[in-house]
């Protein structure tokens, strides 16, 4: 088992470079969203991100939350759950979906599961839980959501505004992440 500490390398290194060099099309495509020709994610660097890669890096965050979210609380509503279980399994299933999507490339670019495991992490961990507080959060603030039927166009109408409003405030935080080479940034060259 690893903890925090065997993760910070992670935000500050990419150590794809040892294991599986990007290739040159690899390259070329983080070259193009970091406004930084031959330069990985290093100690130190930082780089202008754009609001597209941003909002290109929370969407992919969005989707597995989004999927997570959505499952969960079908899941907990089915059951008859109360609140505090239901977010508990749409946090959990949001971050378990959250990180897949970000797996899934990384061992397609031929990453050992390990690397995998730490650079989704690495990635997708502050994305993940400020949409995550931020979703639940206006969940809990609409009057009824959570207490809705699956039928309910007050339980879908509440999802859909918790999960544009988590996609609006994590984008710039992406945005700051991924300009310091961190976040996102260490895994974006493999989702390509």
């Amino acid at each position: 088992m690893f903890g925090v500490k065997d993760l910070y390398p992670y935000f500050e290194e990419c150590p794809m470079a040892e294991q599986n060099p990007p290739t040159p099309d690899q390259h070329a495509v983080h070259a193009e969203h970091t406004g930084h020709p031959g330069q990985g994610t290093r100690q130190g660097h930082t780089g202008k991100a754009s609001w597209s890669m941003a909002a290109s890096a929370t969407l992919h965050c969005l989707t597995g939350c989004a999927i997570g979210e959505v499952l969960g609380l079908v899941i907990a509503t089915w059951l008859g759950w109360g609140t505090a279980p239901s977010i508990a399994l749409a946090v959990v299933l949001a971050f378990f979906f959250g990180y897949l999507l970000t797996l899934l490339p990384l061992r397609r670019a031929g990453v050992n599961w390990r690397t995998a495991i730490k650079l989704a992490l690495a990635a997708d961990t502050v994305s993940i839980l400020v949409m995550e507080i931020v979703d639940n959060g206006v969940m809990l603030a609409v009057p009824g959501a959570m207490d809705a039927t699956l039928t309910s166009g007050l339980f879908w109408g509440a999802l859909a505004f918790a999960l544009l409003v988590a996609f609006l405030v994590t984008t710039p935080i992406n945005k700051w992440i991924i300009g310091r080479g961190k976040g996102h940034a260490v895994v974006h060259a493999y989702h390509h």
